[in-house]
């Protein structure tokens, strides 16, 4: 179960820098100007490779996340209030991602109608999610 448990985490901190760095590339494409076509493409190619590979991290960072709790039972039973509350961070971080998508495809067909303002709290959102997730799994509030 160690090592599970160890690759899971390596995973979801992987999973995570590329939440973290995506929206900073949102950024700075919210604040690339109309005439700087070759920086928008080289932004924009940057930000696919990275939604791409960030994908990619997720998959095994949910599988065996999905392993701890089904096939060893972490987080079942009496006490596991904690794991409830984590399984909504984790929902909301798979809507963060998804979202992340959204935006990158409003960037792509040129729709994007948010500053490099919002964009930079947008950026914050995972730091929370994170948080709350080590919180969550190290203190196991509600454990009773």
């Amino acid at each position: 179960m160690l090592w599970v448990k160890s690759f899971h985490i390596v995973f979801v901190a992987s999973w995570f820098a590329g939440l973290f760095y995506l929206p900073r590339i949102f950024v700075n494409l919210a604040m690339v100007a109309p005439d700087s076509v070759a920086e928008r493409e080289r932004l924009l190619l940057m930000a696919r490779k990275l939604m791409r590979f960030t994908t990619l991290l997720a998959v095994p960072a949910l599988g065996l996340g999905l392993w701890l709790w089904l096939g060893y039972g972490i987080g079942r039973g009496p006490g596991s209030g904690w794991m409830h509350a984590k399984l909504v961070v984790v929902l909301l971080a798979l809507a963060y991602h998804h979202s992340c998508g959204r935006i990158l495809s409003a960037f792509e067909s040129n729709q994007n109608r948010r500053s490099h303002v919002w964009m930079r709290w947008y950026n914050e959102i995972p730091v929370l999610l994170l948080v709350a997730a080590v919180i969550l799994v190290v203190v196991k509030p509600w454990q009773g």
